[in-house]
């Protein structure tokens, strides 16, 4: 029962954190060199393993499914399979997956160790709100880069489907991308938008709260950073589950 209590408590300390990092962003300092660097930082820095999950997953797609589309002989069909699965599903989840291995723990890493350091606690003493300074960048440059790197998964996943089905299932170029074109929806693209930001917001949410609730020196700093992916992870799955069941409710 305590890890269950202790599970809510944390999710109402994150929730909170968050609420007041959006209210107090309305009022000066903005902090606008801060929020371009975190999204440098987290668009520039995690697109070289963003191209590479999305170029090999719409590759795997294409290829793991072609012995069954070649069975029933429907293999003009690839690119609808390939899009609809990684705008959907495969795309938001693995981009955010990607990024909360990364990001995640770079930023409970770094809060944490400036907790144990107390350099936090420097900030408080001289005016500066944590939140605002330390939060409120990280927040906002993930909900923009989020579904932007998610984006860039779909685009390079469809060219290494585009290569596998045309190179080994011998698609014709011009059927698979219209039938890549056809598959997509407004409820996809606007799902496949929404899913990347929600888990944005989780990931910066549970990576801050780990951070700054850092105890017990460099070995709490570990154990932050260790929190904040496991839980990204598990909240960005659930997340997903009930988020793509609303979306399907709209359809």
């Amino acid at each position: 029962m305590n890890a269950i209590f202790d599970a809510i408590y944390e999710l109402q300390e994150a929730t909170l954190m968050i609420g007041r990092a959006f209210r107090r962003s309305m009022s000066k300092p903005y902090y606008l060199r801060e929020i371009f660097a975190q999204m440098d930082s987290i668009g520039v820095g995690s697109l070289l393993i963003i191209v590479l999950t999305g170029f090999f997953t719409g590759a795997i797609l294409a290829l793991q499914t072609s012995s069954a589309l070649k069975t029933f002989g429907a293999t003009s069909v690839t690119g609808t399979l390939v899009m609809t699965s990684l705008v959907r599903e495969m795309g938001p989840v693995l981009a955010s997956l990607m990024l909360a291995g990364r990001v995640g723990s770079a930023i409970a890493a770094e809060l944490g160790s400036m907790v144990v350091s107390e350099q936090v606690d420097a900030m408080r003493a001289l005016g500066t709100d944590p939140v605002k300074k330390l939060v409120w960048p990280r927040l906002i440059a993930l909900m923009i880069m989020t579904p932007a790197l998610t984006i860039v998964a779909d685009m390079v996943g469809t060219i290494g489907g585009w290569i596998v089905a045309v190179s080994l299932m011998k698609v014709a170029s011009s059927v698979y991308i219209s039938s890549a074109k056809e598959a997509l929806t407004y409820n996809d693209i606007i799902g496949g938008l929404v899913k990347p930001l929600v888990f944005g917001i989780i990931i910066a949410a549970v990576s801050c709260r780990a951070g700054l609730r850092t105890s017990g020196g460099t070995v709490g700093v570990g154990r932050s950073t260790t929190q904040a992916v496991v839980l990204s992870d598990i909240l960005i799955l659930v997340s997903d589950f009930f988020l793509g069941k609303l979306i399907l409710s709209f359809s």
